[in-house]
């Protein structure tokens, strides 16, 4: 998953060992069907032909069916098919980003180059069916990337393996996190939301337990392209880097895959409108703006334990 992945359990019973091994487990079966950078996984595989049928393992018609029921909650804001927009940017491998200053190439992006268009986003059909052999997906006719719900749904059914492994328990995959139980101190897991610019090492500290908690950051996936510089998080209705005006967006929700869905379609609406987006939707949301300066919604606020700036 191009991420370190943290498993806990906080007084491990009996049988720890056992979940711990099937949550890795879990993890890795979502990997070994969802990562576009292995040539032989089922996603690999599907997207040699969008437009054809599969049989597929169970696992990866789970992942594609959760995108589709996101894309459709979402009005197209979390669309998979941004993928052929990230190949034409060079982003077909995965890159080294911790090393900085990634160049793709001097080819010039006509979708940077031009004016800005805002476009409805056309919809996107895939169809998952189960057959007495087993499982069938048809990707609707274009290829996708499914890294950061695949992320997320990894993170869902991790903790679900490690529920009841201990007093608390929590997954931690690259940011796309899951807490149940109590944390190491024995009461709630404070959970640090990094600090996008740099200048420090945190914004917020959270204290978070049975939800998950994902962020969207322009932090570490970000290079350039024909000379201009693009990030992960693309505006599917402008084909554009999106996000104009911010770093990073954090969601919490019951589910870690919604937390990363929403972070992701919540961090589109850019600075000005992000508040008023996350509150319409009742997200318990932080924001960190291009200024440095944090935002909070309402159903956060209960939620922060300490804030950049607190003495």
């Amino acid at each position: 998953m191009a991420s370190p992945i943290t498993l806990s359990v906080v007084e491990p019973g009996p049988d720890a060992a056992e979940r711990l091994e099937r949550a890795e487990q879990v993890i890795r079966d979502v990997e070994l069907n969802c990562s576009r950078f292995d040539p032989a996984s089922a996603l690999s595989r599907a997207n040699l032909a969008p437009d054809q049928w599969h049989d597929v393992p169970a696992t990866f018609a789970a992942v594609v069916a959760e995108a589709a029921r996101a894309h459709r909650e979402t009005a197209g804001l979390f669309d998979p098919r941004i993928l052929e927009v990230l190949l034409a940017w060079g982003y077909d491998r995965s890159l080294p980003f911790a090393a900085g200053d990634v160049d793709r190439g001097p080819a010039a992006i006509p979708e940077l180059s031009g004016p800005r268009r805002d476009a409805m986003v056309t919809p996107w059909r895939p169809e998952v069916v189960e057959t007495a052999a087993g499982w069938r997906v048809h990707l609707g006719g274009t290829p996708i990337d499914l890294g950061g719900i695949g992320k997320g749904l990894a993170a869902r059914w991790a903790t679900a393996e490690l529920d009841g492994a201990g007093l608390g328990f929590a997954a931690d995959l690259g940011g796309d996190c899951a807490f149940g139980g109590v944390g190491p101190d024995g009461d709630g897991w404070r959970v640090g939301v990094e600090d996008p610019t740099g200048q420090a090492e945190l914004v917020l500290v959270l204290d978070l337990t049975d939800t998950g908690c994902a962020t969207s950051s322009t932090r570490l996936r970000r290079w350039r392209s024909g000379g201009v510089p693009v990030h992960h998080l693309v505006d599917p209705r402008t084909r554009r880097p999106g996000g104009d005006g911010l770093l990073a967006v954090t969601v919490v929700d019951p589910d870690p895959a919604w937390s990363e869905v929403w972070s992701k379609s919540v961090f589109l609406a850019g600075a000005t409108d992000v508040r008023a987006r996350a509150e319409e939707l009742g997200l318990a949301a932080a924001w960190v703006r291009a200024d440095g300066t944090v935002g909070t919604t309402t159903a956060l606020d209960d939620r922060v334990v300490w804030r950049l700036g607190d003495v």
